[in-house]
């Protein structure tokens, strides 16, 4: 449970921004016939694909703070 509301907040914006771009990508991909396009998009978005790559690859070669 998020106990700060301006967090709950912030993530519900994030989310309400995210839902239109992520749907009309995938709309396009799969109008278009992008199979390749439409699976990538579905699971980077999904799994947080370029979460894990920040998090293990990106911010592993700056120092830890």
């Amino acid at each position: 449970m998020i106990q700060n509301p301006m967090l709950a907040f912030w993530i519900v914006i994030a989310a309400i921004w995210t839902l239109p771009w992520t749907s009309v990508a995938l709309w396009k991909a799969a109008r278009r016939n992008d199979i390749v396009w439409f699976v990538i998009l579905l699971l980077v978005h999904t799994l947080g694909i370029l979460d894990i790559i920040y998090i293990f690859v990106i911010s592993k070669n700056k120092k830890e703070m």
